[in-house]
């Protein structure tokens, strides 16, 4: 059975940080690409990070860059993807999504993910 878990999110003052994390199993995740997504009220969902296969290439949305960092670890039968939110800002409150590709390539296109979890609230207070 095919899971991702993420953790629960949170809220945080604008300027803090936050950590979400993604528990994948059911599926041989260590060789898959996997992202994060978000989607605030009324907009559609969009594209946060990207990590390939390895860890070895990462992709961001501009709005993020400089601010998230995405990682994994592939060393156990669940593999773990981590998003590291720093310097949040009322614009980054939605909920936020973890997401898993069939191949190891990463990319940034919704359309190419075909593993989703239930998503995690994160609340920015300004």
């Amino acid at each position: 059975q095919v899971q991702l878990e993420e953790s629960e999110g949170g809220l945080v003052q604008a300027g803090g940080s936050l950590r979400l994390s993604c528990a994948a199993s059911g599926r041989t995740f260590s060789s898959y690409a996997m992202g994060w997504f978000r989607q605030a009220p009324g907009k559609e969902r969009e594209f946060v990070a990207a990590i390939n296969w390895s860890g070895g290439n990462t992709y961001y949305a501009d709005s993020v860059k400089g601010r998230f960092t995405i990682s994994r670890d592939n060393s156990r039968r669940t593999v773990y993807l981590y998003l590291q939110m720093n310097s949040l800002k009322p614009e980054d409150m939605a909920v936020y999504y973890c997401a898993a590709k069939r191949d190891g390539l990463a990319r940034t296109e919704i359309k190419e993910y075909a593993y989703w979890g239930q998503g995690t609230q994160v609340t920015v207070s300004s």
